[in-house]
């Protein structure tokens, strides 16, 4: 039986799925909530989580792989800013909060943003 690969979409080939869930990511980490389609925010709340829970470990390979999603500086203060706040917590870094519908195409609407 067939099974479903794991990830939405987006009606988007993967390299511009790829370079959407970078952007939304960097939006997350420098403005720290943002307001997004529900899909979008549920699917990059799984990048955030993952990039995270890296830059807490801070090592190489963890700068390495949020700088495959990250420019440099954005890393940066994702390793020096942000992290740090949640050495104590084990996960649940973002919260998403449903919005009403956008009235002009009935889209679902959220706000991702990072736990204080």
């Amino acid at each position: 039986m067939r099974k479903q690969k794991q990830g939405r979409k987006f009606h988007r080939e993967k390299d511009q799925r790829r370079a959407l869930i970078k952007s939304l990511m960097r939006e997350v980490f420098i403005k720290e909530k943002i307001k997004t389609t529900e899909g979008k925010a549920k699917e990059i709340r799984r990048f955030v989580e993952r990039s995270i829970t890296k830059a807490k470990a801070g090592d190489l390979a963890s700068v390495r792989y949020l700088l495959k999603y990250l420019s440099s500086d954005v890393a940066q203060k994702v390793i020096t800013d942000i992290a740090p706040r949640y050495k104590m917590r084990n996960g649940g870094y973002t919260r998403v909060i449903k919005l009403p519908a956008r009235k002009t195409d009935g889209s679902k609407m959220a706000v991702i943003e990072l736990v204080k």
